[in-house]
């Protein structure tokens, strides 16, 4: 056990600190688009215009700079929406940070597993927590090529994050690089155009508590009437009062809308984002909030009734019910999702799969046991080498997404989820519950192991089931004392109910297994009794039980 790495303990999961919203603009005009068209355009170059000053002040940037940024944008459009875009523009500059710093130490992983097993021989074995040498002279060459190209790219990569260099595009990378591509993309430049354009539009607005329905600059009134706070720029197309824009459409939101219709008429912050899918030709308003922290359950509760343990894998979540005691319970469940197609299909899959399970468990009243899944670094081609198709299996699976909608949906649903260290749980599910779990009507699958190990891990048991004592220890020699006479027999007794209570070898009299078999009892009585004398010593019956004998009281000694 001293190569196995410490497995860490299992913790309740945090609720989600935010909710989202979003519900289509319908009935809009021809008029209405076009302002929100004029007006995301115009919010979207200064947006441009901030993230580059952002960038170029490095991780030097302070509170007096931000300030200037701010009052830069402020004539351009108003107090409140420079706020946005600067807010905006900083958390996206932190997010190309954080992402810059994950590719550094992806290359460090990439250049640490080439370089040690450039150092070994060529068709050397590996051991079981270290790759051994390349296949052959060919691979080792052209593995030694790769090595100079990530220690280059690395170099370059350390140098940007040292001097706070990031690379961000507006719009999205994958989106500039589909422009190189337009035929696999089946799309012609005019529909890219309209897509890039769409994509770098600004239009969002955070929420400020105290101010009429919870957000000055992107307005939503109860009754569904949505109003924009137009830049000075564009003032003159304003067709309400105090410069602003009011659409024709009018919303309501089906999902949480009580909960929304609630802050709103508190007045409480409600941050907006319109945008438009031009797939689709729609236009689209999402309103999202902050709630409070809900202190977290104690684990000790959680595990009091027992919990569902889940394994993810591709394409289905596999899933058992687990008592206190660590036991399964009833048959394992199944619960299949497609992650073929586009992104909004595989996210409908998801929650599909998720809500069965998560009603399930509300059925019976049990929390969810989940693995703390981290793929980021175990899916690189020089960790696995040749094992493309595993590679691109851990890479499909929708790990972020998956805990990230389990963790909202299960909260709604006021379901407790455990995360679990996934550490050999596959292998040992395997290893010590596929082969006892399997029987004549049921088989059970190493997925289905995996998930009675990720329940046993959350309730605080070993994965492995215990050893089973030696065969004459189970029972008296090799055969149990309860066995019984056939129907057939003559003389035939059967059993006396059993009395609950502790199996123990210390029996109470009457109570023990023989204890219907009054013939054994008088049997050891009389072979314990021998060395006795008086009248302990005789033998007063026959050897056969009183109910077969003619009862006859002794005569009393004419002594008395």
């Amino acid at each position: 056990m001293g190569g196995l790495r410490e497995v860490t303990a299992p913790f309740v999961a945090p609720s989600p600190s935010g909710v989202a919203i979003r519900s289509r603009l319908k009935g809009l005009t021809a008029g209405d688009e076009k302002v929100l068209c004029l007006i995301g355009d115009h919010l979207g170059s200064l947006a441009s215009l901030d993230l580059r000053a952002r960038c170029a002040a490095g991780p030097d940037h302070g509170t007096e700079q931000w300030a200037q940024r701010k009052r830069a944008l402020t004539d351009e459009s108003s107090s409140r929406w420079a706020g946005s875009i600067t807010k905006a523009t900083h958390d996206q500059w932190a997010l190309a940070r954080r992402g810059l710093l994950a590719h550094v130490q992806g290359l460090e992983a990439g250049v640490r597993t080439i370089t040690h097993r450039l150092s070994l021989s060529v068709g050397e074995k590996g051991t079981r927590h270290a790759p051994g040498g390349y296949r052959d002279r060919q691979e080792w060459f052209a593995k030694s090529r790769r090595l100079h190209v990530l220690e280059h790219r690395l170099e370059a990569v350390r140098a940007d994050w040292q001097a706070g260099i990031v690379h961000v595009v507006r719009g999205g990378k994958r989106l500039l690089d589909t422009r190189h591509h337009l035929e696999a993309a089946g799309l012609s430049e005019a529909e890219w155009r309209r897509r890039w354009q769409a994509g770098r539009r600004f239009l969002q607005a955070d929420g400020e508590s105290g101010k009429r329905y919870g957000n000055e600059t992107i307005r939503v009134t109860p009754d569904g009437e949505v109003s924009i706070r137009l830049p000075a720029p564009l003032a003159h197309l304003a067709n309400a009062p105090h410069g602003r824009y009011v659409l024709a459409a009018t919303m309501s939101f089906a999902h949480r809308g009580e909960q929304w219709a609630d802050r709103v008429t508190a007045h409480r912050a409600v941050a907006y984002r319109v945008h438009e899918d031009v797939g689709r030709g729609r236009w689209y308003l999402t309103a999202s909030w902050a709630i409070p922290p809900v202190q977290t359950v104690p684990l000790a509760t959680v595990r009091m009734h027992g919990l569902v343990g889940v394994d993810t894998n591709a394409d289905h979540l596999a899933a058992w019910r687990l008592d206190q005691h660590g036991n399964p319970v009833g048959e394992p469940l199944r619960f299949g999702y497609d992650l073929s197609g586009t992104a909004d299909h595989r996210d409908a899959q998801v929650r599909h799969a998720l809500i069965r399970m998560l009603h399930w468990a509300k059925r019976h009243g049990l929390a969810v046991a989940v693995e703390d899944l981290d793929f980021q670094a175990e899916k690189t081609r020089e960790k696995h080498g040749r094992r493309k198709r595993f590679r691109k299996l851990i890479s499909g699976m929708p790990v972020a997404r998956l805990r990230a909608r389990l963790v909202s949906m299960a909260a709604e649903l006021g379901i407790p989820v455990i995360a679990v260290d996934p550490a050999y749980t596959s292998k040992w599910g395997a290893q010590h519950w596929q082969k006892p779990l399997t029987g004549k009507n049921r088989k059970a699958t190493r997925h289905d192991a995996a998930a009675v190990a990720i329940g046993r891990r959350a309730l605080g048991h070993p994965i492995r089931r215990r050893t089973a004592p030696p065969r004459t220890h189970r029972s008296d020699g090799y055969g149990h004392r309860t066995v019984q006479a056939g129907p057939v027999a003559p003389g035939r007794e059967g059993n006396r109910p059993r009395i609950p209570g502790p199996r123990t070898r210390s029996v109470p009299p009457g109570c023990g297994v023989k204890a219907v078999d009054q013939n054994a009892q008088h049997r050891s009585g009389r072979s314990g009794r021998s060395g006795r004398s008086g009248r302990s010593g005789r033998s007063g019956r026959s050897g056969r039980s009183a109910e077969h004998e003619t009862w006859q009281q002794d005569s009393l000694p004419l002594s008395l």
